[in-house]
């Protein structure tokens, strides 16, 4: 095989990678201060009940919030624990994959403003949806969530740090609130490590199925293969709803099949099925939720996403907006040394993040096999 198609991919993985980064970056120190000025006791206080403004404020809190559609699991499950209601547990559990800090920022510079725009209004309405039907279950279809310790072991996801930084600050009693200065260290550092250690590698995985679709597909692919408007959004929904892939890595992926001629609807399909949920956490929630409010919110995920699809090819008709020339240029909006310095950063807070990550798991599994000698 010719070695140049090797160099070629490379460089492609470089220039998405170059064109996502400063972003990134940017997406992370927002979930930070996020995180540190965002009380946790403050969620399950406020999204209690049945009623309609808990799952408005869930639906909310989720959208600006960097877990993926495995890390939110343990998260709904200490809130619905707590007090949450079944709407807001199922509004918080839409929202927060979907989108987030990070992944607006990266859409910003890898699609364009109005997709950016759309993708949050879109998660928004889907969890509100999802949410005030949940709240019309009876509550003998809905099942008590179990203990936490079982369920983060079973979604089996790679996020046990972001994980478990959500499910601790709802448990046990309230702690004395530390100073802004050790809640902006702790933010940021839980965001550049643990976030980052959870949501980088996949990130990466993103920039790299992005390469290749770039590299290999030919242009007009999509006006192909999937001429039907409909059609190419029903594809998109069939893979991303069992798929795992998170907001982030979500975007560089549909940059990609957008510039092979995807239509705009069909790709925000796919940024609001891919993130939202997997095979393991549907199965995850059947278990933990049970089987009534896990099928309205597969449902309310697959008949949203449809809805705004065709909403969205109506509005880029109506606005005269081609997205397929946009993306083309808005990787020139930064200086080159600013996205290849930023790249470079990337790179390496990611590998730190994974690193520390891989240390820190290998002490626990330590301490858990001396911990019998120690008893006796």
């Amino acid at each position: 095989m010719d070695s140049g198609i090797f160099v070629d991919y490379a460089m492609e993985c470089w220039s998405v990678l170059r064109e996502a980064a400063p972003y990134v970056l940017l997406g992370f120190l927002v979930a930070g201060l996020l995180k540190a000025l965002l009380p946790d006791a403050w969620m399950t206080r406020h999204l209690g009940g049945r009623g309609p403004l808990s799952v408005i404020k869930a639906a909310l809190v989720g959208v600006p919030l960097p877990l993926c559609s495995c890390g939110v699991v343990p998260a709904a499950l200490a809130m619905r624990r707590q007090g949450a209601g079944p709407g807001a547990t199922t509004a918080f559990m839409i929202s927060t994959p979907e989108t987030g800090a990070d992944s607006l920022a990266v859409t910003w510079a890898m699609i364009d403003p109005l997709m950016t725009l759309l993708r949050p209004v879109a998660a928004f309405v889907t969890a509100l949806s999802a949410g005030l039907a949940a709240n019309l279950l009876p509550e003998r279809m809905l099942r008590a969530a179990p203990a936490l310790s079982g369920v983060a072991v079973a979604s089996g996801c790679g996020c046990g740090g972001a994980c478990s930084a959500a499910v601790g600050g709802h448990a046990g009693a309230m702690p004395v609130r530390p100073s802004l200065r050790a809640r902006l260290r702790g933010g940021l550092g839980e965001s550049f490590g643990e976030m980052l250690a959870d949501v980088g590698g996949w990130l990466l995985v993103g920039i790299l199925l992005a390469a290749a679709i770039s590299l290999l597909l030919p242009p007009d692919f999509f006006s192909h293969a999937l001429g039907g408007e409909f059609t190419s959004m029903l594809a998109m929904l069939l893979v991303g709803i069992p798929m795992y892939v998170c907001a982030s890595s979500s975007t560089p992926i549909a940059a990609s099949l957008l510039l092979k001629g995807l239509s705009p609807g069909a790709a925000l399909v796919f940024l609001l099925s891919g993130p939202a949920t997997n095979a393991t956490t549907i199965t995850v929630m059947t278990r933990s939720f049970g089987p009534a409010l896990t099928a309205v919110y597969v449902a309310s995920i697959a008949v949203c996403s449809l809805g705004f699809g065709l909403l969205t090819n109506r509005l880029y008709a109506a606005l005269g907006y081609d997205i397929h020339a946009v993306i083309g240029v808005v990787n020139e909006t930064l200086p080159a040394w600013m996205e290849t310095l930023s790249a470079l950063l990337l790179l390496a807070l990611v590998l730190r993040a994974l690193v520390l990550q891989r240390l820190a798991r290998a002490a626990q599994c330590k301490g858990a096999l001396a911990a019998p000698g120690r008893l006796l």
